[in-house]
């Protein structure tokens, strides 16, 4: 079952009756934007800090923000209606959109389209490898550092690197510095600190991203793209992967480093102590 509607007002229906416009700004222009959440145990992780992410994504498009008590109760009705068929690991996106528009870059008068859907998910290897890709992030973009559903320059970064053996494509931006995954932000070692790109690099402020700073002792940094060929450790952070290791990094192989380990294991426990930190 999916909930979708208009603003506000919505309700559950089968994926086949979940039916949104050929004219709907999200799916002419890709005006829209979303977030993607593990769920465990039937519950939704980091649900409010997801939602707040929801606002400033809205708010840089233009985009008005859905009322978050109407958003909690259409991810319960979600929830409840896939208790029995999804007993496994699952993923629950929330996608909002600018609604019906004229075919062009111009906004229409109606209301967001608004929709959450649910499905299970397969947990990810042990590790992970990346491949850097020969295009950039724009960290002076006019949606720098929004989670919009333009994810065709991420389709393509993705596909690169598949071909590659690959799980993860890795941007560098526009002066070359470390940016971000297609779908994950990065961490490095480097003499036993640990460092992320700040999100003036154009990366996406990710939730797990946020926590792993908030709970170890990792810190932001301008990082040079080439660090990912000379640091002692890296490690991928989504909400689907949780604190991910790589043990291949473009030509380069890496063992799972002990503190990558270390920050694995905390990640894991104080994610399973509170659902919603």
């Amino acid at each position: 079952m999916i909930w979708i509607g208009e603003g506000n007002l919505g309700s559950l229906v089968p994926p086949d009756e979940a039916l949104v416009s050929v004219l709907d700004h999200g799916f002419t222009v890709g005006d829209g934007v979303f977030e993607t959440m593990k769920v465990v145990d039937g519950q939704v992780f980091a649900l409010s800090r997801h939602l707040r992410r929801l606002d400033r994504s809205a708010q840089l498009l233009g985009l008005a923000s859905p009322d978050h008590d109407v958003v909690r109760e259409a991810v319960a009705e979600v929830l409840f209606a896939h208790a029995a068929s999804i007993t496994g690991p699952a993923r629950l996106r929330i996608t909002l959109t600018g609604g019906i528009a004229p075919l062009g870059s111009d906004r229409g008068e109606v209301l967001p389209t608004l929709a959450i859907a649910m499905m299970g998910a397969s947990a990810w290897s042990e590790s992970t490898s990346i491949v850097t890709v020969p295009w950039v992030r724009n960290e002076r973009s006019a949606i720098a550092g929004a989670k919009t559903t333009s994810y065709a320059e991420n389709v393509v970064a993705l596909d690169f690197a598949h071909a590659r053996g690959a799980s993860e494509a890795i941007f560098g931006n526009t002066v070359n510095q470390l940016c971000e995954g297609t779908g994950s932000n990065v961490f490095v070692v480097v003499d036993g600190v640990v460092l992320t790109p700040t999100l003036s690099s154009g990366c996406l402020a990710g939730i797990t991203r946020e926590l792993v700073l908030e709970w170890s002792h990792a810190c932001e940094a301008e990082l040079d793209l080439a660090v990912l060929a000379s640091a002692d450790e890296i490690f991928l952070t989504s909400s689907t992967r949780d604190v991910h290791p790589v043990t291949r990094a473009d030509d380069r192989e890496l063992g799972i480093g002990p503190i990558t380990s270390a920050i694995r294991d905390a990640f894991g426990v104080k994610s399973s102590a509170d659902l919603d930190p």
